[in-house]
């Protein structure tokens, strides 16, 4: 089957757009946790999912592409970092976590753009395992489970959003570790 060079990086621009659309579901519920919310939710999981499906496809029928290695990065970054921004105006995830995910999305994103001239940055394993880990904590976090098993859900939203956060900042310095090594070398 002949798959088309582009629909891994359309799947990828799809997301993008995904995310402001998201992003006002969220907040036109207004932290009511009715239907809209619901829907937000669906829309966000949906979309954070096509992560997976896209990069399987690309690797699959062999059509990496260096956009593709570019724009999907971006893409979770701009969706988790929309779920992020939503859930603290809605008073639900504390600023600080949203400043501290969003420094280094943001960092990591603005270095991607400077190297990209002498090679491009793709995705490593821990910032794919660091993409999950957020995709996880925030669908629990945008879904209101709690309105259906109880306040215990909580917890479990803390304990995966702590985890989440520590393997943001975590993928952050493993990026920056491994971009001053390749420089090392390149100089030596």
């Amino acid at each position: 089957m002949a798959v088309p060079r582009q629909l891994p990086n359309a799947i990828t621009i799809v997301r993008i757009l995904c995310a402001p659309v998201f992003l006002w579901m969220l907040l036109a519920d207004g932290g009511a946790d009715g239907p809209v919310r619901w829907w937000a939710a669906v829309l966000f999981i949906v979309a954070i999912a096509t992560d997976g499906i896209d990069g399987w496809i690309a690797r699959k029928y062999e059509i990496v592409t260096d956009l593709g290695k570019l724009l999907d990065p971006i893409a979770d970054k701009v969706l988790t970092g929309f779920a992020f921004i939503g859930l603290s105006i809605l008073g639900e995830l504390p600023w600080w976590v949203t400043i501290i995910v969003l420094i280094r999305e943001i960092g990591i994103t603005v270095y991607r753009f400077m190297v990209v001239s002498d090679h491009v940055l793709a995705a490593a394993w821990m910032g794919k395992l660091k993409t999950l880990a957020q995709g996880v904590a925030l669908s629990l976090a945008l879904l209101p489970l709690w309105t259906i098993v109880g306040e215990w859900i909580h917890w479990v939203n803390g304990v995966t959003m702590a985890i989440a956060v520590i393997l943001t900042i975590a993928s952050g310095i493993d990026y920056i570790v491994t971009e001053v090594r390749a420089a090392r070398k390149k100089r030596a």
